[in-house]
């Protein structure tokens, strides 16, 4: 009741190009298409790594509103915009083809990082994709499976060589987050630059015995 009061008196505006009534605009959610299969050295012949859109214009603005802006009303979009992707993603099945199901592992924020975005901006899209993957009749799991160590540096401004050392040591494994068994798992993740935080994550899942069927991201830098 409170939210549509205050919608009324205060209508959401569309956190790319300004327009009265949506988070995002249907205009603007138009930016994601069509996953496309990106290329980067760390995760050639590791895992295939996919992305929606280009790192500029209308999906850089709405990923820098929600990230850095405070726009986390925007999570339910983009987590759509995942969940899209996620239904057609060429993965194979686990166990059954019969059965639909997945798990999305969200790429960790640095602590400092969570703590300013009100929680870990990455799990929150996972969240809000796997609510829409559910309501198609998809058995999904999140599995926060990955945690980054709280000495690890912001990565912008980072070449690959930087973004390496930078993740050495300081991406964990949780226990507590391994996902469910028979699941495909699918790496989640805002943006991919250089290629090495998807690597790093498949990686450090791949050594506590679970394979990645694919990573998939917002954007793609570059």
């Amino acid at each position: 009741m409170l939210k549509k009061l205050l919608d009324l008196l205060i209508p959401s505006r569309c956190a790319a190009c300004g327009a009265r009534g949506a988070p995002c605009c249907a205009r603007c959610a138009q930016v994601w298409r069509s996953a496309a299969e990106v290329v980067r050295a760390p995760t050639a012949g590791l895992v295939r790594v996919f992305a929606l859109a280009r790192y500029r214009g209308v999906g850089r603005r709405l990923l820098i509103a929600y990230k850095e802006r405070g726009r986390r009303d925007l999570a339910p979009s983009l987590g759509r915009a995942l969940a899209e992707a996620l239904a057609v993603l060429p993965i194979p099945a686990a166990v059954d083809p019969a059965v639909r199901r997945i798990c999305l592992v969200p790429a960790p924020s640095r602590p400092s990082a969570a703590r300013v975005r009100g929680g870990p901006h990455v799990e929150r899209l996972a969240n809000a994709a796997a609510g829409v993957l559910a309501g198609r009749g998809i058995e999904v799991a999140v599995a926060p499976a990955l945690e980054l160590a709280g000495g690890a540096r912001d990565a912008v401004g980072l070449g690959r060589a930087e973004r390496i050392a930078n993740l050495a040591g300081r991406l964990r494994f949780r226990q507590a987050g391994r996902p469910p068994p028979g699941f495909p798992v699918v790496v989640l993740d805002d943006v991919i630059t250089t290629g090495a935080t998807a690597a790093a994550c498949v990686q450090a899942l791949s050594a506590e015995g679970v394979a990645v069927a694919a990573v998939l991201t917002l954007l793609v830098a570059g």
